[in-house]
């Protein structure tokens, strides 16, 4: 089966990135608006249950933290995708770098860049045209984060929460 780990923002948030989202993410009913924390991985009934184990370990270990989203940046030219950039977080990168540690699977296959996606698999030109007219603006979002899920994707295409790991430490 295939799982993922991301956190869900507030629904403001959602909000504002469902707002780029409906009109500019072919995936848009796919998954809500998140950060991935790890992405896609393979795991067996048994790997899984070593992995929810990890996750409540760390959860129980983390405090609530704060994050801010001030502007959109792009991946271009690697993919065409626009992403509302979560700005430089110790406790996000650290939650990424404990998730790529045994026993969750090691590999990576991006470097972490904390985002929301609002716009992918568009053409250059699409792309340019997004892009150019985003960049320019100002986003002033903020949020408190105090859990993470564990996701799987059903055979459709789209992603459900399998469990959710609260922060204990508050």
């Amino acid at each position: 089966m295939t799982y993922g780990i991301a956190i869900f923002p507030s629904k403001h948030i959602q909000d504002v990135a469902n707002s780029y989202r409906m009109r500019y993410d072919p995936r848009y009913s796919l998954i809500p608006p998140h950060i991935t924390l790890k992405e896609h991985f393979q795991a067996t009934e048994g790997e899984i249950k070593q992995v929810e184990d990890a996750c409540q370990k760390l959860a129980d270990e983390m405090d609530p933290f704060d994050i801010e989203i001030n502007r959109v940046s792009s991946f271009s030219p690697i993919t065409h995708t626009v992403y509302l950039k979560v700005e430089d977080n110790e406790e996000l990168t650290y939650l990424s770098n404990k998730m790529h540690e045994k026993p969750f699977p090691q590999e990576r296959q991006h470097k972490f860049v904390p985002h929301i996606t609002i716009s992918q698999e568009l053409s250059e030109d699409e792309h340019s045209d997004v892009y150019g007219s985003l960049r320019l603006s100002q986003f002033d979002l903020k949020d408190t984060v105090d859990r993470f899920q564990l996701l799987y994707q059903l055979d459709d295409g789209s992603w459900t929460v399998h469990e959710t790991f609260k922060f204990a430490k508050e």
